[in-house]
């Protein structure tokens, strides 16, 4: 475990954007400045997050760990710890953050200081729960997560706003009261048969669940996580979301919330209930390969480009959760990296749906068209981002999806051949979606204006990382391996047997 001088990295990756946010909300009549406070807020956790990562890439365990007393009656204690995997969603946050402020730069133009203190509470509310330790602390930010986004959709949304936003609010909050209720049953249960009354993750993991508990227990969590994912058949929330989010919204949505759901799972689910954790992998197997189908389906069938990558989302975090399935190294390491290629190459495309529509004044395909001839750099970008997201080799994605299509067909082959099958769905739509957008004579002949420098300094970093991540991955697949290794030892001898 890292030193490094006493500071306490963790807690200042948590309270930087914290302050900001803070200090967004005390300047609210200076719109511009509090502009430039997210960016050098969001810059400085990138910095840290950056710096944590050249150091941590060489560690083993626990890489940075933090406790402190908190609320001590009731056995709350502030832990906060980063290992391989915290490591790398912390990177990736930090990194899509920057860029969601830039990209927020011109098209928020009203109530702007409410907007990037949300956007920063937004940042300290996912990067707590990829380092919370604590289940009390992880509830707190994984709720904290749930507000700033609420409003990010509701306040600056587009037409249908309020609609997504509330049901983005009620899917989330009865998966997280359920998910409530399992915690609390934990520390009870724990707290009857020790004498220890904590919230403790590594402790809670040593609880005796009784057999019949058990699986209502885990799928309190299983149930908070997959709306998150989200897996059929919760997903319904997640196109409307995106669809009325602005831009920045959409980015975060796909390329961070996302990610906590597959997250929790690995963290939570699996080491709190290993014995049904491991008799739920062909449910959940099941409900991938069910995602990856459905929405390569109906994402072929829209005409709106925002919403045809929004039902990507669902297919692509499908392939994430069916190598999760497969439960060896080969598919979870795939399974990791792929949420952090998804992150960037669906929050790029997102990031250009969102350039576009301020171009065109609209979103759908068949208003589109013809772009490749009108502003050549950004359609070459699109192009770019389009190739990666349906896995072209030396791109990011093909990295993580070989791995888990490897990892799948060492579990269970027909489970390996399904997800072949899943990949020539991916590269129907995303080849439409191609297609509909910058090839074909122009809807009109009006001049626009090509990529400026604030949209290049939001792309060529996004493709520099899916470059990066296909053709050298090593660098982000060595932080996983022992928090891999250690997750399936731990739930190795752990019985196996159908479902209870």
């Amino acid at each position: 475990m890292h030193n490094l001088t006493h500071i306490p990295w963790l807690t200042l990756l948590l309270a930087i954007p914290m302050a900001g946010a803070l200090l967004c909300l005390v300047l609210a009549r200076r719109p511009a400045a509090c502009r430039w406070i997210a960016l050098a807020a969001t810059v400085a956790v990138f910095a840290v997050a950056a710096g944590l990562f050249i150091q941590g890439n060489a560690g083993m365990g626990w890489l940075w760990w933090e406790d402190a007393p908190w609320i001590g009656r009731w056995g709350i204690r502030y832990t906060v710890g980063m290992d391989g995997l915290s490591l790398l969603l912390v990177l990736l946050s930090a990194f899509l953050l920057v860029l969601s402020v830039l990209i927020s730069w011109r098209e928020i133009d009203r109530h702007g200081p409410l907007y990037y203190a949300l956007l920063l509470l937004l940042e300290t509310g996912i990067l707590g729960v990829f380092l919370a330790l604590d289940l009390v602390l992880f509830y707190l930010f994984w709720e904290v997560m749930l507000i700033p986004m609420f409003l990010l959709i509701g306040i600056w949304g587009h037409e249908r706003r309020l609609y997504a936003a509330v049901k983005f609010f009620l899917f989330t909050l009865a998966g997280s009261l359920l998910m409530l209720l399992a915690i609390l049953g934990l520390y009870v249960l724990h707290g009857r048969q020790t004498g220890d009354w904590t919230f403790a993750l590594a402790a809670l993991q040593e609880t005796a669940v009784p057999a019949g508990l058990a699986p209502w227990m885990f799928g309190a969590f299983l149930l908070a996580f997959a709306v998150k994912v989200p897996l059929v058949p919760v997903h319904t929330w997640l196109p409307d979301a995106h669809t009325e989010a602005p831009t920045a919204g959409s980015v975060i949505l796909a390329g961070l919330l996302l990610k906590t759901g597959v997250y929790g799972l690995l963290r939570f689910g699996f080491p709190l209930f290993p014995e049904v954790a491991l008799t739920s992998l062909p449910l959940l197997a099941l409900l991938a390969l069910i995602g990856i189908f459905y929405a390569a389906w109906i994402a072929y069938l829209q005409v709106d480009a925002k919403r045809l990558v929004a039902y990507s989302s669902v297919a692509h975090l499908g392939f994430v959760i069916l190598g999760i399935a497969a439960w060896n190294v080969t598919a979870l390491e795939g399974s990791i990296l792929q949420m952090v290629n998804h992150g960037i190459t669906t929050g790029a495309l997102f990031a250009l749906v969102g350039m576009i529509d301020a171009r065109a004044g609209t979103r759908r395909l068949d208003g589109l068209g013809g772009l490749w001839a009108r502003i050549p750099v950004l359609s070459a970008f699109f192009l770019f981002f389009c190739l990666a997201s349906l896995g072209l080799p030396g791109l990011n994605n093909f990295a993580g999806e070989i791995l888990i299509l490897v990892g799948a067909f060492q579990a269970r082959p027909i489970w390996g051949a399904l997800g072949m099958a899943g990949v020539v769905f991916a590269a129907a739509y995303t080849l439409r979606l191609a297609q509909g957008v910058i090839w074909g004579e122009p809807r009109d002949k009006e001049p626009w204006p090509d990529m400026t420098v604030r949209e290049g300094l939001v792309l060529v970093p996004l493709a520099v990382m899916v470059l990066w991540l296909g053709l050298y991955p090593a660098p982000f697949l060595e932080p996983l391996r022992e928090p891999v290794q250690l997750l399936l030892d731990s739930l190795a001898s752990a019985p196996k047997g159908g479902l209870p």
